[in-house]
């Protein structure tokens, strides 16, 4: 087999080996069961073990309070730009938005089909290179919701600290750090997150939602656009992703097991960023795009200021093993994209092929 690469993707990323393996291994025989997750029935009292597990298991780890519904759903975090207004901008019609990136803008332009949306800051201005200064006198007070991207995968940059919304419900797209630290749940409204960065493999999208803002749907609200429904069937209404939230299940479990808990996670994700970053700062070739206070633990997007010299050091890390690395086409450069299944000797290998690079192309 060839050697596994260094995959520094956006998304799909790079799983634990561990749950690989696992997974591997009961591929044809799921516990005992005779056949693979893959094939089982979604209705079947093996499979109901497997989901209920994966719910129970996010829950302790996130530390999930009891008045909050976790959701497995389908559609990515892009199905979520229609489906949060549908659900929940049906009191004063109004929802409040940083442009922080990509992702914020297409939010807030779907949302801006359903209701009156307004966009309390942006730092479009920079190229989206760090995150806007927040003024709550600009806020909405009768917002039914205010939405941020917590962590932005293009342009590398991380809310350090949560907007102060009163009593409007924080909504908050995590599809890129959730689960790379310990995180308070009780200060949300609602979280979502597309699993392909660090839950587990595309086509699961988790939301986890404050009770009290689940039922409100408006009426045209398609039947599996409705939260309420999915929470009422406990996210088998129809036939759920059901491989996906299995590989969850097992991420969730490696996380909790042989992590140790998000603590032990965050500390393991800010010594792997701070290897990369501390070279950043120090090399004369290579330069961080982001704002130092702003800078995401996830995704590092980093240039040579060179648009051939980018090219060539993409097309030289692909052949020595280290795969993905070149930019959104958006920004350009390269982007490191180091979720927690990275292992730490990925960042250290990364720097000494970065090194290397530098002194044969000065």
């Amino acid at each position: 087999m060839k050697m596994r690469v260094y995959n520094f993707s956006a998304g799909p990323s790079m799983l634990p080996e561990s749950v690989l393996a696992k997974a591997a291994s009961e591929m044809l025989d799921y516990n005992g069961s005779g056949q693979s997750v893959m094939e089982m029935s979604h209705r079947s009292r093996v499979y109901e073990e497997i989901i209920n597990g994966c719910e129970s298991v996010l829950r302790e780890v996130l530390s999930i309070p009891d008045n909050y519904k976790v959701l497995f759903l389908q559609g990515g975090a892009s199905s979520q730009f229609s489906m949060i207004p549908l659900n929940l901008m049906n009191g004063s019609g109004k929802a409040d938005f940083v442009i922080s990136g990509m992702w914020a803008k297409k939010a807030y332009a779907e949302a801006s089909r359903y209701g009156s949306c307004k966009a309390v800051a942006s730092s479009a201005d920079k190229t989206f290179t760090y995150i806007p200064k927040l003024d709550p006198d600009t806020f909405t007070k009768d917002a039914d919701y205010f939405h941020i991207c917590h962590n932005n995968t293009i342009y590398g940059t991380r809310f350090t600290e949560l907007p102060d919304t009163g009593n409007v419900p924080l909504v908050a797209d995590m599809s890129s750090d959730i689960l790379s630290a310990p995180i308070d749940v009780s200060k949300f409204g609602l979280i979502y997150a597309g699993a392909q960065k660090n839950m587990g493999p595309a086509g699961l999208t988790v939301v986890i939602i404050r009770e009290d803002l689940i039922g409100h749907a408006r009426d045209i609200t398609p039947t599996m656009m409705d939260y309420k429904i999915h929470a009422e069937n406990g996210s088998m209404y129809n036939t759920p992703p059901c491989y996906s939230i299995y590989i969850c299940k097992l991420v969730l479990e490696w996380l909790r097991d042989e992590i140790g808990g998000l603590e032990k996670m965050k500390e393991l994700n800010e010594r792997k960023a701070g290897i990369l970053y501390s070279f950043l700062d120090s090399s004369s070739m290579f330069k961080g795009t982001v704002e130092k206070a702003d800078r995401s633990l996830m995704n590092i997007p980093f240039v040579t200021g060179n648009e051939e010299l980018d090219k060539k050091f993409c097309k030289q890390s692909e052949a020595a093993g280290f795969v993905n690395l070149k930019g959104h086409r958006s920004v350009g450069g390269m982007r490191a994209s180091i979720y927690n299944a990275m292992p730490e000797q990925g960042l250290k290998d990364l720097v000494a092929f970065m090194k290397k690079f530098e002194e044969e192309n000065k």
